[in-house]
């Protein structure tokens, strides 16, 4: 095992039923069972000093099928525990090809528990030391500190110590923390979603999903949604509004209950779960025998909390009904999060999506594609791309108009860069539709459309060519708005205003702009165009 803090909540021996193992002898006559596979590797870093080679050596070979069945005698403690059939996750990689399993702490161990029906140990509290039902030599240690050298001695005492080395491997750590993280199986409340799962899936098929992959994306976490583990152990949030019995444990959750805390709620606040007496919480019919009751200290996960939204804020205000809501919008994580714990709650109190229509966008990465973080020193500042830096050569003052076009410019459903290259591109494109409103500016300022515009079919075929492409041009950005593409429409705009206006258009009209008379048909002709353009 990597972590011998886990022992002493040792409940079972898994083994690959599909693997062969060998009862091996040591050269001192001790008899081990190791997966045959992992004969010589095991023999090889069991060896004494100047004993290299010594190995262990076959008496015999069993299936794990055919070990499955006995028991094994726990080496810190006076009890026996099974040796079951694991999953694929035990192989002949590394180790023995026994498996440590311990039903409090860990996912693997704890279903292997449910499939054998295994009890649940987990000699653990809160703070991460060990209880009193892992024996007064460990009691009250840091599982991860003190606790985890501690058991490896009791194992040395007991000569059940085979080997112990140091080696890499991968270990959760908490990302904020940036601290090793322990499994603690612990009691919790669920929210079944089995009765409503149908339904669930087939409201997703009513919901138009932009990007269309947003559909496949939550589908199957809809299909292969457990129950909803819906309580929280924190210090802040929506308590449940469960009691204790502070004998027998019983819970106490009634809709008498729910019915006379929500009315406090409702006047005083969520704090009031806290602030008030055991007997000012429970319902008259419990008033009498209140000192046999303690309030819960869970809270409601937080995404049942976003989750009614649409009933919190959207059912709620009659001005942004009727239900469902247009949009909701948020970031491609939500898939798991918002958007499926709102589609879940809602279903299961109206039978329909809370929404009609959801939108996802990627996630703002620096310019070399990498997540912004503070320790890493890549968060890009909007404020000082609008206002620039303390450094104007490597922090220049871009203006809100260059960062806007960069928004509209990129295609939001994925991830995208932003920096200060990428800026200057955006920058050079945005000067390029400035200078080109400014060219047709300059050339309006004599020109009145209800007096100098030329009609339509007395324009040259070069003007009514460019007209065309106006036309063009604007209904391919009405059609990219009305599909929420909007990076589209903008580059409808700069290929409109740079390609098809400054780098032809212009070139083409000048002589008719600058040398024909002031108010001459082929510059008025001219000027009908630029001022179509610029409205």
């Amino acid at each position: 095992t990597t972590t011998p803090w886990t022992l002493p909540a040792n409940l079972a021996v898994a083994v690959n039923d599909k693997l062969v193992y060998a009862l091996a002898q040591q050269a001192g006559g001790r008899l081990l069972v190791v997966a045959k596979d992992l004969v010589e590797a095991v023999g090889s870093k069991m060896a004494a000093p100047g004993e290299e080679g010594a190995g262990l050596r076959v008496l015999g070979t069993l299936t794990g099928a055919e070990l499955a069945g006995t028991r094994y005698k726990h080496p810190l403690y006076d009890r026996e525990g099974p040796v079951v059939v694991g999953g694929d996750y035990i192989t002949t990689e590394t180790g023995t090809g026994l498996v440590h399993t311990a039903p409090g702490h860990g996912v693997e161990d704890y279903q292997t528990g449910l499939k054998y029906g295994l009890a649940l140990l987990s000699p653990v509290d809160d703070a991460g030391r060990f209880t009193a039902e892992a024996g007064p030599a460990l009691e009250g240690k840091d599982v991860l500190a003190d606790g985890n050298q501690a058991v490896l001695e009791l194992m040395g005492q007991a000569g059940a110590l085979l080997k112990e080395e140091a080696y890499g491997h991968k270990y959760p750590y908490d990302w904020r923390t940036k601290k090793p993280t322990i499994f603690r199986a612990t009691d919790q409340w669920f929210a079944s979603v089995e009765s409503f799962r149908k339904q669930a899936v087939e409201a997703v098929d009513g919901v138009t999903w932009i990007p269309a992959v947003g559909r496949n994306r939550i589908l199957p976490m809809i299909e292969g949604r457990a129950d909803w583990c819906i309580s929280r152990q924190r210090s802040w949030g929506v308590p449940i509004p469960v009691f204790y019995h502070k004998t027998t444990g019983e819970a106490l959750l009634t809709a008498e209950c729910m019915e006379h805390v929500r009315r406090i709620v409702e006047e005083r606040g969520s704090d009031a779960w806290w602030e008030l007496s055991e007997e000012e919480l429970l319902p008259p019919s419990h008033k009498a025998d209140a000192g046999s009751w303690e309030r819960g200290r869970d809270t409601m996960d937080v995404w049942f909390d976003s989750g009614s939204s649409w009933a919190g804020v959207v059912g709620a205000r009659e001005q942004l009904g009727p239900l469902p809501a247009d949009m909701y919008l948020e970031g491609s994580d939500q898939h798991r999060g918002w958007f499926q714990s709102s589609l879940l709650t809602s279903v299961a109190a109206t039978g329909r999506a809370p929404y009609k229509t959801v939108l996802t966008h990627g996630f703002v990465l620096d310019e070399k594609g990498l997540k912004m973080s503070k320790s890493l020193g890549n968060v890009v500042d909007p404020s000082i791309l609008i206002q620039g830096g303390s450094n104007a050569k490597t922090q220049p003052a871009w203006g809100a108009d260059v960062l806007r076009l960069w928004v509209a410019s990129v295609d939001y459903t994925g991830d995208v860069r932003v920096g200060a290259n990428i800026m200057r591109q955006v920058s050079d494109a945005y000067r390029k539709i400035r200078n080109t409103l400014r060219y047709m500016l300059g050339n309006l300022h004599d020109f009145d459309p209800a007096k100098d515009a030329v009609a339509y079919d007395d324009l040259p075929s070069i003007d009514r060519w460019m007209l065309g492409r106006l036309a063009e041009a604007q209904a391919e950005a009405k059609q990219a708005y009305e599909d929420l593409q909007f990076y589209r429409a903008a580059q409808a705009v700069q290929q409109l205003c740079i390609a098809d206006l400054s780098n032809f258009y212009f070139e083409v009209a000048k002589d008719r702009l600058y040398v024909s008379a002031a108010d001459g048909h082929r510059r008025r002709s001219c000027q009908t165009v630029l001022a179509a353009a610029l409205e």
